[in-house]
């Protein structure tokens, strides 16, 4: 029997990325020789050569204009999305096309982030083919997990320009869960039943936390070898400006602002030194943090020139007082998320925190992760390898090589569309498991309507103004009809990598239109805090004029239908019915011009009762309207 085709298990990292195989030997990380599997996501362009990972990174202070690193952090962002992260680039950061961050050479040459990252996976497959002895051509990469559409789409990009289809994409937290859920292989974990996991990832450059329900196979009973393991995602949250680069960043800042003080250019003075000094000082500023794990002081010394030594001494305290801010920053994504698995989870504690990513070795972190959940994290796997072990594990699930555990992801933030008035009609809500697929109907609002155009939302705010545009498609050569009477059909497909498609069908005259939602760069963190954190905040104005777009765009469809037969019967009416009928439009309409001029204005449950009183006072005239219609068939056909 032939062996199914390897798939790799790749973490493409900020800054390490690893690749890994799951066979009949069980999970493990490839190193194609290399003693280190660890390979640093650094590359260097010289003029006739490319030099990808450790040697790239640590030569990176003699070469800071073609040493490329973060890059990740570019990866479908605007240059405008990047620019806090400029001054401690080295390397020239320059718009190119649809506004997205490209890396520019000395010698003139441009390169896309995707081209960048691609040089790291075509290593990584290098080592996973020198150690497998075949050719491998097939990955499943990590994202994480508040990646977006373009962001997921710049890393399928990357893997294509190193010859490998990326066949699936993972959430990070969730691949880190997946290899815990290996040790539920064993028949003590099994029988301790369903389990709530919550995976705090603290890379390179992203935070994400996860919330999941790890159900072993056999419901806790045993299992069998053919027993199922469910992984089920109840909710996720991150920040994807978070990482271990603003750490290093912030202690750049601070060794900048002394070095700047002895050279008496102010404590700004960052902007204004060399880059081979920036580049120094960042890998001071990494060296140091790593010390500090372990160690409760590292001493610091750098050449300035000129006979100018800066000397000092950082302390765990110091370093912990520069953390400090950005683990709080973690822990209110983490609050966020335990907020929206709190259903789920019916007052059931977390069970096990899994820790990922290299600067969760800093002890603050670990104490603070740990006394937010109240559980003393897991330490049994290498943070710096769960999530390449966790990708190599659907790697092989989706190769045939491995049966027996079913994933189920979430979408991170709610997809919709916008409605007459800008409001948002949300048909996907965040943390729904993908993948994942909603129908909505809608209608025009305008008499003979040929053409309709479609906005696809992100976010959590109930009107389009404060949501992000995704993209938009036009439904064209609709036939000219009365308003609200086409049928329009809306569906969202978010496939397993968390990729979105939009379709809309007429359904009258059957005319199609359709877009794979690719918009050209990411969201930032502002952004996606001020969805998640507005939402909250506006939640009840948001409602409120969500509410009352709805009842304009309605009232207005009633007072013209119902204007247009009283127009036409209201001479068939009594006087009582036909004043009460006038009144009612005009209370309606009332409302209507009110609304429309200021929204806030407007008691919504008054307006909403004016339409009810209009449907019910017009009903006489619907009776009136229906009977003569068909009187008039009638003499037609006689």
């Amino acid at each position: 029997m032939t062996p199914p085709e390897p798939i790799l298990g790749i973490d493409l990292g900020t800054t390490n990325s690893l690749v890994a195989i799951a066979d009949e030997r069980g999970p493990r990380v490839l190193t194609g020789g290399d003693a280190d599997p660890i390979l640093p996501s650094a590359v260097r362009y010289d003029p006739d050569a490319v030099t990808v990972g450790r040697t790239a990174l640590d030569e990176a202070p003699l070469h800071p204009r073609t040493t490329v690193t973060s890059v990740k952090r570019l990866m479908g962002r605007s240059l405008e999305d990047v620019r806090p992260d400029l001054d401690y680039l080295a390397y020239e950061v320059v718009e190119g096309p649809n506004n997205t961050a490209r890396v520019r050479l000395p010698d003139g040459r441009t390169l896309t982030p995707e081209q960048v990252s691609a040089e790291v996976l075509k290593e990584l497959k290098r080592r996973a083919e020198a150690e497998l002895g075949r050719p491998v051509r097939k990955a499943v990469v990590t994202v994480p997990a508040y990646f977006d559409d373009a962001q997921r789409q710049a890393t399928r990009h990357a893997g294509r320009i190193a010859g490998l289809e990326v066949v699936r994409i993972v959430n990070e937290p969730t691949a880190a869960a997946l290899a815990y859920g290996l040790g539920t292989e064993r028949a003590a974990e099994r029988n301790a039943g369903p389990r709530t996991v919550a995976v705090y990832d603290l890379g390179g450059g992203t935070f994400d936390v996860s919330i999941l329900r790890l159900t072993p196979g056999g419901g806790g009973g045993g299992g069998g070898p053919d027993a199922t393991d469910f992984f089920q995602v109840l909710a996720t949250a991150g920040d994807t400006r978070l990482g271990g680069d603003d750490i290093d960043h912030a202690i750049v800042a601070l060794l900048a602002g002394e070095i700047g003080l002895e050279l008496g250019r102010g404590p700004d003075a960052l902007a204004s030194l060399p880059l081979e000094t920036r580049r120094a000082l960042l890998s001071f500023a990494r060296a140091v943090k790593h010390r500090l794990s372990d160690a409760d002081a590292a001493p610091v010394e750098i050449d300035l020139g000129d006979g100018q030594v800066y000397r000092r001494t950082l302390t765990r305290d110091e370093l912990e007082t520069i953390a400090a801010p950005l683990v709080a920053r973690s822990l209110k994504a983490c609050e966020r998320a335990m907020r929206d698995a709190s259903r789920a989870m019916k007052g059931e504690p977390v069970d096990t925190v899994i820790l990922v990513g290299g600067s969760t070795r800093i002890p603050l972190v670990r104490s603070k992760v740990g006394a937010f959940f109240g559980v003393e994290p897991y330490a049994a796997l290498d943070p710096d390898r769960v999530v390449a072990l966790g990708a190599a594990v659907q790697a092989s699930i989706l190769s045939g090589a491995r049966k027996g555990s079913l994933l189920l992801d979430v979408i991170p933030l709610s997809l919709g569309v916008e409605t007459v008035g800008g409001a948002v009609a949300k048909l996907i809500v965040r943390n729904s498991p993908v993948p994942a697929r909603a129908m909505e109907r809608f209608s025009t609002s305008v008499d003979g309507q040929t053409n309709v155009k479609l906005n696809i939302l992100q976010g959590e705010r109930e009107m389009a103004q404060d949501c992000r545009s995704l993209g938009a498609f036009e439904l064209r050569g609709i036939p000219p009809m009365p308003a609200g009477i086409p049928k329009l059909e809306v569906t969202f497909l978010v496939d397993a990598n968390g990729v979105l498609s939009v379709s809309a069908v007429e359904q009258r005259s059957g005319k199609r239109a359709g877009i794979q939602i690719v918009p050209n760069h990411g969201l930032t963190e502002d952004e996606v805090e001020r969805m998640e954190a507005e939402s909250l905040t506006h939640a009840r104005d948001d409602m409120q004029q969500h509410r009352v777009v709805d009842l304009i765009t309605n009232s207005k469809l009633d007072l013209k239908w119902i204007g247009e037969r009283f127009d036409r019967y209201a001479d068939r009416l009594d006087d009582a019915e036909r004043a009460a009928l006038e009144s009612s439009i005009a209370a309606l309409r009332a409302f209507v011009e009110q609304a429309e001029t200021d929204w806030r204005a407007v008691d919504a449950n008054a307006f909403y009762q004016a339409k009810n009183e209009l449907d019910q006072a017009s009903i006489r005239l619907q009776e009136v309207g229906i009977a003569a219609s068909l009187r008039e068939d009638a003499d037609r056909g006689g």
